[in-house]
């Protein structure tokens, strides 16, 4: 059971990883990726929020300042991605993302040790620290590569995209801790929903790049 869900966990990565080589090279897969995505995640969401808040006042407000969270998180990142040095360092910082959430499982399955809060047992201390360090060692590498540059303030960012990585996680954990439900959907064989990819980014990448433009 565990060997078919690694399978099937490698064959979306796979997939995924080549629709981030696409979206890269064209605009086009960008926008429909974007809304498709965005579309998905919002209904996911609705489906999360429906089984945590009976009042429907909340239920309306929290799900109506989360699409509109999206929709500015998209036009802001289609923006930017057109102008080529920003275009770069996105696509470093959402590759750093990805990096943070590989390295904390990757040091939580190998150190394990105690559990960083009660929200999401599964999440580790040695698997926090694991998320910083892949995510220093990727950030770091790419952006000497491509900018032939590095010094103090690229490992401060790269640490303050996997803590905002690791908050989104977290967040999003207690959101489906709450509606007691352990992913958000099955759109992603061997991931579970797109909010499960998702959601570290949604925090991660923007608290990443603001940072980056304070510091550069």
């Amino acid at each position: 059971m565990i060997f078919k869900n690694l399978k099937k966990r490698i064959f979306t990565s796979v997939i995924l990883f080549i629709l981030f080589l696409l979206i890269f090279k064209s605009n086009l897969i960008l926008v429909y990726s974007l809304i498709i995505l965005a579309v998905l995640s919002i209904l996911e969401f609705l489906s999360l929020s429906k089984k945590i808040l009976n009042n429907k006042i909340s239920f309306i407000m929290l799900n109506l300042f989360f699409a509109t969270y999206l929709l500015i998180f998209c036009l802001f990142f289609f923006y930017f991605v057109n102008i080529i040095q920003l275009k770069i360092m996105l696509f470093i910082l959402l590759l750093s993302c990805i990096a943070s959430d590989v390295g904390g499982f990757v040091f939580g399955n190998i150190f394990k040790g105690p559990t960083l809060t009660k929200i999401s047992p599964k999440k580790t201390i040695s698997g926090s620290f694991g998320s910083i360090i892949f995510s220093n060692i990727f950030f770091s590498i790419s952006f000497f590569f491509f900018i032939g540059h590095l010094d103090y303030k690229i490992f401060f960012i790269a640490t303050i995209n996997s803590i905002f990585c690791q908050l989104g996680d977290l967040l999003f954990s207690y959101f489906k801790r709450k509606a007691k439900i352990k992913d958000t959907g099955n759109f992603l064989p061997g991931h579970g929903g797109v909010l499960d990819r998702l959601d570290g980014i949604l925090i991660g990448l923007p608290a990443g790049f603001i940072f980056l433009i304070l510091l550069y």
